[in-house]
């Protein structure tokens, strides 16, 4: 637009400029007609001329054609377009070349995967040879392909990849658009919590039938026994109603521990993001725990330090890890006597919390296994103790998604040590 208007203003200016040559030329032939002396008709046509060609604003030759015209804008790169895209999805994708090297991230791949420096090779940060063999089928095929992919640290994660061409055309204007340049978008949907909810739904079914099946057949031949040759005998029904009672009571222990496991499962890979004070949640359960402690006679010893001792996690999931384990120290440690919560914030040390009890201990071929879903050490002594056998698994998951770990060291005849260090 801005040329247009230098070259119309030249053409306005060149019109005006003859239009005056024109009529001086006129006026110097009226005065030679009028025998006027020739040499002033001369002389006042060439003043006339000097002057046009003197004037800055006549250009006449082709030098005059102003320099500073704007270039048409460079055509914009299409990749630029493509990663400003993939930037506002919430779904990770890298996009890859011909080589498999990676081009471009968004910003929920460098959430899930880390950041992958530009032009490296997929191989630095998904080594899994299904997803390497995908992505070289699809370079050589031109064809779509998809995988599912599992990652199990630090969390379990389940991934539906997909793979797929895109054709981006050449930035340059007048290009052949066969020459158009061919890289990959690799996209991770995420369906771990659907896997979760499918295993979910089988462990639960598969547990709870397990372990429902012997209080129900308790209250079923109570209730027979009731009915039939106790029916008409009162110390009998308080004495089988009781043991009802306990036996319900358990089942409704057991229903309430899966569900609160089943919830925990499902949020595994959301690691917490709050800070919690652990000094305060450690002399809530023990307050919480005192009447528990002084019927088994044990006495809960506190060992904190003055400081505040801060940890990323969920606050009610940690008030449940460490009521778990002190009850499990006063319950099955009780002939110690004396159960110890140690809390230690060593500088450049990971903070850990110890629950420490004096009782038996326990063999060390059951200690990898004490985590395990209704895994006992003695049947009868658990079920004595009202257990379900789902404490440790519980607090096994709460730990998990708070990147913590559970140590456990016994010696028999001396007692039990449960860390945790976050």
């Amino acid at each position: 637009m801005a040329l247009r208007n230098v070259k119309a203003g030249r053409g306005e200016t060149l019109r005006r400029g003859w239009l005056v040559v024109a009529s001086a030329t006129l006026l110097a032939a009226l005065a030679l007609a009028a025998e006027i002396n020739p040499l002033f008709v001369a002389a006042g046509w060439t003043l006339i001329l000097l002057s046009l060609l003197l004037s800055p604003s006549l250009p006449i030759t082709e030098e005059d054609e102003p320099e500073d015209i704007p270039e048409p804008p460079l055509p914009r790169d299409p990749m630029i377009d493509l990663c400003v895209a993939y930037s506002a999805l919430d779904m990770p994708v890298m996009v890859l070349g011909a080589d498999a090297n990676v081009l471009f991230q968004n910003d929920a791949a460098q959430d899930a995967f880390g950041e992958i420096a530009a032009g490296s090779h997929l191989s630095v940060r998904l080594r899994a040879p299904g997803i390497l063999d995908m992505v070289r089928e699809t370079i050589a095929t031109g064809q779509p392909n998809q995988i599912e992919y599992s990652e199990r640290h630090p969390s379990e994660r389940v991934f539906l990849l997909r793979i797929a061409p895109i054709g981006v055309p050449p930035a340059a204007e007048g290009t052949d658009p066969a020459a158009a340049v061919f890289c990959y978008a690799l996209s991770f949907r995420d369906i771990s919590e659907l896997r979760r909810i499918d295993r979910m739904r089988s462990d639960f079914v598969a547990n709870a039938s397990h372990e429902l099946r012997t209080p129900l057949a308790s209250l079923r031949g109570f209730i027979e026994t009731l009915q039939g040759p106790a029916k008409g005998d009162p110390g009998a029904h308080e004495r089988f109603l009781g043991i009802m009672l306990d036996q319900a009571n358990r089942m409704s222990r057991l229903v309430d521990d899966l569900l609160s496991l089943s919830r925990l499962e499902l949020k595994a890979h959301i690691a917490p993001s709050q800070r919690v004070d652990l000094v305060p949640l450690a002399g809530h359960v023990r307050d919480s725990l005192l009447p528990l402690a002084q019927d088994l006679g044990v006495e809960i010893r506190l060992h904190l330090p003055a400081a505040k001792v801060e940890v990323m996690g969920d606050r009610d999931e940690l008030v449940q890890v460490i009521e778990n384990l002190v009850e499990n120290a006063c319950k099955y440690g009780q002939e110690g006597k004396f159960v110890d919560v140690y809390l230690r914030n060593a500088p450049s040390q990971p903070v850990e919390l110890s629950v420490v009890d004096n009782g038996p201990g326990i063999p060390a071929e059951h200690v990898p296994r004490l985590t395990e879903r209704f895994y006992r050490v003695s049947v009868a002594d658990s079920r004595s103790k009202k257990g379900t056998g789902l404490g440790l698994a519980i607090v096994k998951h709460i730990l998990t998604r708070h990147r913590a770990r559970l140590i456990i060291t016994s010696e028999l005849g001396k007692g039990t040590d449960f860390t945790v260090r976050f």
